[in-house]
């Protein structure tokens, strides 16, 4: 017995446990993957809905009802730095959920955030492709 453990040095069995357990650190970032929105039909004062899709669902802890954070990673170049990209997370707005299943939920629009504190985007409205994380208070 004893020569079977000689073999197997502590680096390697880390490196084992790692590989196993590696998945589970690195986490998931979750979207919207779809908009649906009423047809505009040109009367005053017409109220256009959305819908934001998402693949957060039950299956992360979101409810009716729940609040989610809305981020756009705005990425820029610096051509003098070596020529580095940098990514910013900055915070759009805010999703509440109307319906949730296992994977996936149905949101609209809570709040935007304010022109005044939020920098330059190039589109100012909640887009496909945004990140979404559950607001925490």
């Amino acid at each position: 017995m004893k020569k079977l453990f000689k073999f197997i040095d502590t680096p390697l069995i880390i490196a084992v446990l790692f590989a196993f357990t590696a998945s589970m650190a690195f986490a998931k970032d979750y979207v919207i993957y779809s908009i649906a929105q009423d047809i505009p039909m040109g009367t005053p004062n017409e109220t256009i809905r959305k819908n934001f899709y998402v693949d957060m669902g039950k299956n992360q802890g979101i409810r009716k009802d729940s609040v989610l954070d809305v981020f756009r990673i705005v990425s820029v170049l610096d051509p003098y730095g070596g020529k580095k990209r940098f990514n910013h997370k900055i915070k759009v707005g805010e999703l509440k959920i109307l319906h949730s299943e296992e994977t996936t939920s149905i949101g609209v629009l809570n709040k935007m955030e304010e022109l005044e504190e939020t920098p330059v985007l190039e589109v100012n409205a909640l887009m496909i492709g945004d990140l979404v994380n559950v607001h925490v208070k």
